[in-house]
């Protein structure tokens, strides 16, 4: 017979034995820890008083990672992408016609408006041709028009809330909106809500599949910022559509969508603001952002 001593003594070198055959792998919490303390040596190469928000989405497994996910940070123009989603929901109510041509406005184009400068002979540009402008070149013109033909902010505000998102919200046009001001809470979102908000909007179905294939089509194309998320993530084999932000005070930010091969996709929502890195330092932790997300993700 096996005495009580000589029995633990067994077992606890089988279990040692066991774990050198088969390496623990990480718990959850012990993955959240590293990825944090990743997310927080990123925001550390923005200097002082620079701010970084991530929420990340594995659509596969409702996995979900954060760092400073839940503070208000300014969209700048990552606000388009719900705006054409906006307009792309009243076309499939039958509100509008996406081939409704709207008129430019008098005076001259805002800066950064590449479409409608490129067409302001015409006089004006149908509803899908300025949600293409905004979301792939970000043109600021034409989300003004955009804007105005959907009733304003507000109306923009309203929709987002129909979409089950309490935080985010719209309150003033191009260009006024990009001013960052500190504890400004106008045309602010937070990464959790947009990371949520950008699911359901591409992924979800308050849209159209017509419609979401649109914004999937937008998204992958975008030009800007292609040294920002993208930048970090394994593209290719991985599709990455994306939609950028950048306005005042450090705000510079970028919302992706990560289509992987054979697997759902990864949604994430990555904003800076403040600190004293230039433009290729911001990037950079974008880049370094991403590169994180896969590794934990992926």
């Amino acid at each position: 017979m096996i005495d009580r001593r000589t029995f633990l003594a067994a077992a606890g070198a089988a279990l040692a034995a066991g774990c050198r055959a088969a390496p623990r792998a990480p718990a959850p919490d012990e993955v959240a820890r590293k990825a944090a303390a990743g997310f927080e040596a990123i925001r550390s190469t923005l200097g002082p008083g620079g701010r970084l928000g991530v929420a990340a989405i594995d659509i596969a497994s409702g996995r979900e990672l954060g760092f400073d996910a839940g503070s208000r940070y300014a969209m700048a123009s990552t606000f388009k992408l719900p705006l054409a989603a906006a307009m792309l929901d009243l076309a499939d109510g039958g509100a509008l016609s996406l081939e409704e041509k709207l008129p430019f406005p008098a005076g001259k184009p805002l800066p950064n408006s590449p479409a409608v400068e490129r067409y302001w002979a015409e006089g004006g540009l149908s509803v899908v041709r300025l949600c293409s402008a905004i979301i792939e070149l970000s043109d600021n013109s034409a989300a003004n028009m955009l804007l105005t033909r959907l009733g304003g902010p507000e109306a923009l505000t309203r929709f987002i809330r129909r979409c089950g998102d309490p935080v985010t919200r719209l309150d003033r046009f191009e260009t006024e909106l990009n001013s960052n001001l500190p504890n400004d809470p106008r045309d602010s979102t937070s990464p959790a809500a947009m990371a949520r908000l950008v699911r359901t909007l591409v992924l979800g179905d308050v849209l159209s599949q017509a419609s979401r294939n649109h914004l999937s089509v937008w998204l992958k194309k975008s030009v800007p910022g292609a040294d920002r998320l993208k930048a970090g993530l394994p593209s290719p084999p991985w599709l990455v559509g994306h939609k950028t932000g950048t306005g005042a005070n450090g705000a510079v930010n970028d919302v992706a969508i990560a289509w992987r091969s054979a697997r759902p996709p990864i949604v994430i929502a990555c904003y800076q603001s403040g600190g004293t890195g230039d433009a290729a330092t911001q990037a950079a932790a974008h880049a370094a952002v991403g590169r994180l997300v896969a590794q934990v993700l992926a």
